[in-house]
């Protein structure tokens, strides 16, 4: 699943503001702003997560699931989880 802070890391990446994206996405700025506010996997109409998938992906950025390997090329950036104080993992 995506989630909200993967979403704006992804625009970060591309230097792009809500508005952007969703003209790119063609769907409103609320609608993107509401899933970026998601903590965890964004909450979404299918249609309306795919629809923004597309567009990123059409403008560079693959989104990359927790635990899968990078299908591209090129620069990112993946935030690994850090192991918490005495979690032993």
């Amino acid at each position: 699943m995506i989630t909200g802070p993967q979403l704006r890391a992804a625009r970060a990446l591309l230097g792009i503001d809500q508005r952007e994206l969703a003209r790119l996405a063609g769907l409103s700025p609320q609608t993107v702003q509401r899933m970026e506010a998601c903590p965890g996997s964004v909450r979404a109409v299918v249609d309306s997560l795919e629809k923004v998938v597309t567009a990123l992906a059409d403008a560079g950025v693959e989104m990359i699931a927790e635990g899968a390997p990078s299908q591209g090329t090129g620069r990112g950036v993946r935030l690994v989880e850090r192991k918490a104080a005495g979690d032993g993992r």
